[in-house]
């Protein structure tokens, strides 16, 4: 027996007008959640359209033509905006008759190429009983023909199976909401050995490690410690009605574990480092989970995959932000400051939950309104970011002048700090000056 999608309605006349406005073809992509019991689908987005097809509105004339690296670039930004809980299910294809043939085909392509693009930059492993399903949805823009397949991501080899779309109204307005501030204090050291200090792998390395501390944590839901396998909401008063949007929030608070235990014994090295990258402060995480009877371990699991993600996304935003703005001459470091983006939310009209995206300080509200609408193909007012954190900085005191060009790009890539500011959790990233001991980082040398 195949599964079935119960899908937001609001995506059946979303999917219908883009099949009026964009021919031969247009691609996009299905956001929602998986449960043992049933899928939900909340939103659909289409493919951005490059800067050539903006104007006329006209895809490549042939399914071959695809552009599968800008579907899983675009898959992967999608990512980053989306809250614990939900995840790209799938992809969907509105084609002309004519390209019908063809198009499960390219589906099939696409779904794996977008898993293995999101599955590479995840921290965290899907547990063994985890659905792998992913969902191929072809419309024929003629016919409106809907057919839903899916394809198993963990089986290379996997066929299409059918599969049900059921279109319901007002799905997603009263999901639940778990919120949780969480403080961290992450020590990255950089080993004197290696000779180029690349500090994203090094500090993906340490996030790793973090992370299976979270796994690991206890998750006290309201003040309790709660079985896995009872109902989220089992001793609370469920919130009736579904038919306008309103979220039932609960508070967790999340206790790290000091050690491991003995049953997880590790053997402890000596290394000689030159420098450290430490990440202390608290970020703020929030998941949605589905209203339909949802397990304790659904919910926590994913909270925990928001709180990896988004100290993860973070970093992994500030690494590409100074790849792009930081010239590789510069060669003057006094009083600087990188800060790691705050994260915010968006509602979603008809929706109990929110969208997440990430901002720099020096970001203005309307270029968020911008990647809303190219992302996400959302019109978003100002009004409606909510900031989630504030802001704090951290100096950045300049490196030593007397020191030849080559020790001076040495530092400048081995000096970039990232220090999560503690002020409801505020990201910021600090360079700090040799043997500067008043900050969380310290760079030795013979």
């Amino acid at each position: 027996m195949g599964r079935t999608y119960f899908v937001e309605e609001a995506i059946g006349q979303y999917l219908s007008d883009l099949s009026t406005k964009l021919k031969p073809y247009v691609t996009g992509l299905l956001i929602g959640q998986c449960s043992p019991q049933r899928d939900y689908i909340i939103r659909a987005v289409r493919t951005p359209p490059k800067e050539e097809q903006k104007e006329d509105n006209i895809s490549p004339s042939k399914l071959a033509s695809i552009d599968e690296e800008w579907i899983t670039t675009h898959a992967s930004q999608v990512s980053r905006m989306l809250p614990g809980g939900l995840l790209v299910l799938g992809v969907f294809i509105i084609a002309t008759p004519e390209m019908s043939k063809d198009s499960q085909n390219a589906l099939r392509k696409l779904i794996f190429s977008v898993e293995k693009s999101l599955t590479k930059r995840r921290l965290w492993k899907p547990s063994e009983e985890e659905v792998s399903d992913r969902a191929a949805l072809q419309i024929c823009s003629a016919t409106k023909k809907v057919v839903c397949r899916t394809y198993d991501v963990q089986d290379p080899k996997s066929s299409a199976k059918p599969a049900d779309w059921k279109y319901q109204c007002a799905l997603s307005a009263s999901w639940l909401a778990l919120d949780c501030t969480v403080n961290v204090n992450i020590h990255i050291p950089l080993l004197a050995t290696s000779p180029n200090h690349d500090l994203e792998k090094y500090t993906k390395n340490g996030l790793n490690r973090w992370s299976k501390q979270i796994e690991n944590s206890v998750f006290l839901i309201n003040g309790q410690v709660k079985d896995d396998d009872i109902e989220l909401l089992e001793g609370q008063k469920k919130l009736r009605g579904n038919t306008q949007s309103s979220t039932q929030f609960s508070d967790v608070k999340v206790l790290t574990q000091l050690s491991q235990g003995s049953s997880h014994r590790s053997t402890a090295t000596v290394q000689v480092c030159s420098a450290s990258i430490n990440l202390k402060g608290a970020v703020k995480c929030r998941a949605y989970i589905h209203n339909n009877k949802p397990k304790v371990k659904e919910a926590i699991q994913a909270l925990k995959r928001d709180i990896i993600n988004t100290l993860s996304d973070r970093c992994e935003i500030l690494f590409e932000d100074l790849i792009i703005n930081e010239g590789p001459h510069k060669k003057n470091f006094e009083r600087e400051y990188h800060v790691l983006p705050q994260r915010l939310f968006v509602p979603v009209a008809g929706s109990s939950v929110m969208l997440s995206d990430y901002k720099f300080g020096d970001e203005a509200a309307g270029e968020i309104q911008e990647r809303f609408v190219e992302m996400l193909d959302q019109s978003v007012q100002a009004e409606d970011i909510h900031i989630a954190e504030e802001i704090n900085t951290v100096n950045i005191c300049p490196v030593t002048d007397n020191m030849d060009n080559t020790r001076q790009k040495q530092l400048t890539k081995a000096t970039l700090l990232l220090k999560l500011q503690q002020n409801m959790g505020v990201v910021i990233a600090a360079a700090v000056a040799v043997f500067a001991s008043i900050f969380s980082f310290n760079y030795f040398s013979d």
